[in-house]
């Protein structure tokens, strides 16, 4: 995939990193690029309307006698809003902000600093890194944010955060980057966060961290926080994955295209990484591959430890999964592996997960456990998409509708259904086909986070 020239990355600039010398300097002020920038991130609104259903006493005639109807028995509507930041990435009209400012919501509009308002169309949703794109309608010429290069940027770097927090109004804050290649947020998949100790607070999700050059470093996206507001630990989304994000929603896909590894990775513990000669638990141990996986392919083995990718140090699953996920695709990526007490160099193709088989997907109604969940066929390209382990296999709930049956039980999306009542589950259409039958009671088995778990639910 190519970029369009405003995303282009800029080349690499030597700067001078000097410490203030004099009083002058001290009272030197961030205004230019606050002006510079402002303009580029905007407050992003969501809503939806849901319908309650009827109140239960009226079907009491008792309840009906002394309160009559009074609207009890006709469903009322609630609106549900969200409210968030957002960053202009292209003058067309694109905007990134995160995914779960705008999860669920049916209507999105944005405001500009200038109190301006635009309806928006959502492009791309993308709950692994938490990204979304929105397109706003007829819009053109806006004033967009260039993209640095995050890996760039160092610690002690001085940073604005500009976003809405509390829904306030705009507002710009200042500090440094206090860390960088945060991993076990656990916020969101193949992330190495950067953290910042500029203030941020609960609104200025989906808004930019930049840098004194007043280019995007970063997307906004959580903070460390016992009292829900700011404590200085702030977290960023790096610029190369917003950078995939938006490339995916450019080339009008539906879901973020990213490269497949084909492995499932184990994080060195410290006797672990003592036994291999390394000075520090730093690198990921392959656990498992997936046979005809790029990794495997590659020539990648059970017990290898991935010390880098493109000579970049990736210390955990979590730094690999980043940087692999961020190589454009249709290249190589060069991993530095110790193999044997030795470090050897393995090339790996860089191309997408593989629809192995049709997903078939199945909504299920009726008397059983799984009514309203959507199932799907699982296949590396369904495990990739939604953060499953590599080589899942056999018939996975991709979505439970909301007051559902299933959601009611407990099921979750991600769950890989195994067997009923101690029938293996091959396709969607095998649990479809099984449902139909009356039963007195269901023996449901799943696999969840690596768990298996079996449940007896009545027919």
């Amino acid at each position: 995939m190519t970029l369009l020239i405003g995303l282009a990355p800029m080349p690499a600039l030597a700067q001078t990193r000097q410490a203030p010398e004099s009083r002058q300097q001290i009272k030197l002020s961030f205004a230019p690029i606050a002006n510079k920038t402002a303009a580029s991130v905007v407050n992003v609104y969501g809503s939806r309307v849901e319908k309650q259903a009827p109140n239960p006493f009226m079907d009491d005639p008792f309840f009906r006698r002394f309160f009559g109807d009074r609207g009890f028995g006709v469903p009322r509507e609630r609106v549900q809003r969200s409210l968030g930041s957002g960053v202009i990435v292209d003058g067309s009209g694109l905007v990134v902000t995160n995914n779960h400012v705008i999860e669920n919501m049916s209507e999105v509009k944005i405001a500009f600093a200038d109190k301006r308002e635009m309806d928006a169309e959502i492009l791309l949703r993308d709950p692994r890194t938490d990204l979304a794109v929105l397109k706003l309608k007829g819009a053109k010429d806006l004033p967009a944010l260039d993209l640095a290069d995050a890996d760039q940027v160092q610690i002690g770097d001085l940073v604005l955060a500009i976003g809405n927090p509390f829904g306030v109004g705009q507002t710009v804050t200042q500090g440094i980057v206090s860390a960088l290649a945060r991993t076990q947020i656990g916020v969101a998949d193949a992330q190495s966060f950067i953290q910042t100790d500029a203030a941020i607070n609960p609104g200025n999700s989906g808004g930019a961290l930049v840098d004194m050059d007043g280019r995007l470093i970063g997307i906004n996206t959580a903070i460390f926080s016992r009292s829900g507001g700011n404590q200085g630990i702030g977290f960023a989304i790096p610029s190369g994955m917003v950078r995939l994000v938006v490339d995916s929603a450019k080339a009008g896909v539906s879901t973020v295209r990213r490269p497949w590894f084909g492995a499932r990775l184990q994080a060195l513990t410290a006797d672990v990484a003592d036994g291999l000669g390394l000075d520090r638990p730093a690198g990921s141990a392959v656990v498992s591959l997936v046979d005809g996986g790029p990794a495997a392919d590659g020539g990648l083995k059970r017990s290898d430890v991935i010390l880098a990718v493109d000579g970049v140090a990736v210390d955990d699953p979590e730094a690999f999964g980043y940087r692999f996920a961020t190589r454009p695709l249709g290249g190589t990526a060069s991993l530095t592996v110790l193999r044997g007490g030795k470090r050897i160099t393995i090339p790996v193709k860089l191309e997408p997960a593989p629809e192995t088989r049709p997903r078939e997907p199945v909504t299920l109604s009726g008397r059983s456990p799984l009514s309203g969940a959507t199932l799907l066929n699982l296949s590396p390209a369904v495990a990739e998409e939604m953060a499953l382990e590599a080589g899942a296999d056999g018939v996975v709930v991709s979505d439970v509708g909301e007051g559902s049956t299933a959601a009611r039980i407990g099921f979750q999306k991600g769950d890989i259904i195994m067997a009923l009542n101690g029938e293996r589950m091959k396709s969607s259409r095998d649990v479809e086909t099984a449902f139909k039958e009356r039963k007195r009671a269901w023996e449901v088995t799943i696999s969840r986070g690596g768990q298996t778990i079996t449940s007896v639910f009545p027919g």
